[in-house]
């Protein structure tokens, strides 16, 4: 559900208060959870997650082999559920798509000049539709920072609410590269205006540049979802990319969303993790858990 414009300008646009903001974040990661909740909390985190692959030198065969990855993240267990979606750049969504062919994994792509977004937006919006022609299901895009920074509110909505038309039937989800934004107020604020304009998941980062996802972050951007949430009726997702990197810190994001959003998002549907990186230390306490010993690193899957 999107606000018609121009009405995103009567949003509410207030402070943040920082401090009460990391004290929650902090307070929610010493919430201790149990053996059977950690279970639970790992299949959900491999369930929930993107494997990504956005470098130069990807090849036709990388993806594949991510694919078939994402089918079956830990090969010597068959039980072992399927991850999300596999992101991929738009010249390999076709091959993402024959080779997820039949599997419950989602197709996503990068576009509109990823990942910093500075080209036309004729050319941003064609690199969409090609994906979308390619088969993905779901559109990352970054937001236009420039303009946000400099306070030209009318281009950010109205881009990403162009990008959402390209998309057609599939999802959008708009990055806001938080890192560059520079205070939690204007995360708040670049996360309303993403909603307004049709993002239907917003994005903590393209994880290219050093600052990402943290947990007071994770907790703005869920509190806006709520509040915006409250204002107009939508359930807009939540993805968190960039520097989660073990099944512990994965829990603690868990909990954030649980206790801010609800139990109904978290679920591939509404909550994604972006951290490929992430994957091997979920599966190895998954095998501790089965065997008692712990694996080592060498002995899993290289994607």
């Amino acid at each position: 559900m999107t606000i018609d414009a121009p009405a995103w300008r009567d949003l509410p646009r207030r402070p943040v208060d920082a401090v009460a903001l990391e004290a929650r974040a902090k307070e929610l990661a010493t919430r201790s959870i149990k053996a059977a909740s950690q279970a639970a909390a790992h299949e959900l985190t491999i369930r929930c997650m993107d494997l990504t692959t956005l470098e130069g030198s990807d090849t036709a065969g990388r993806v594949r082999g991510l694919c078939t990855r994402a089918r079956l993240p830990d090969p010597e267990d068959p039980e072992c559920p399927p991850v999300a979606a596999v992101c991929v750049y738009p010249s390999l969504v076709s091959t993402a798509v024959e080779a997820l062919a039949g599997s419950t994994v989602k197709v996503a792509s990068v576009a509109g000049a990823f990942p910093s977004g500075q080209s036309s937006l004729e050319l941003r919006l064609g690199d969409i539709r090609a994906a979308v022609a390619d088969g993905a299901d779901e559109i990352d895009i970054v937001m236009n920072r420039g303009a946000f920074l400099a306070g030209d509110t009318d281009t950010v909505v109205a881009e990403i609410a162009a990008a959402k038309a390209a998309c057609g039937a599939a999802h959008l989800k708009t990055i806001l590269e938080v890192g560059e934004l520079g205070s939690y107020e204007a995360i708040r604020w670049a996360s309303m205006l993403a909603m307004a304009a049709g993002s239907d998941v917003i994005k903590t980062s393209t994880g290219k540049i050093g600052a990402a996802a943290t947990p007071p972050i994770a907790l703005c951007m869920a509190e806006a979802i709520r509040e915006y949430g409250d204002l107009t009726g939508a359930s807009i997702g939540l993805k968190l990319a960039g520097g989660i990197r073990t099944a512990k810190q994965a829990s603690h994001y868990l909990v954030i969303v649980n206790e801010t959003l609800g139990t109904s998002w978290l679920h591939p549907d509404r909550f994604r993790f972006g951290a490929s990186g992430l994957l091997n230390d979920v599966i190895a306490q998954r095998r501790f858990r089965a065997t008692g010993r712990y694996t080592r690193f060498s002995d899993l899957p290289v994607d």
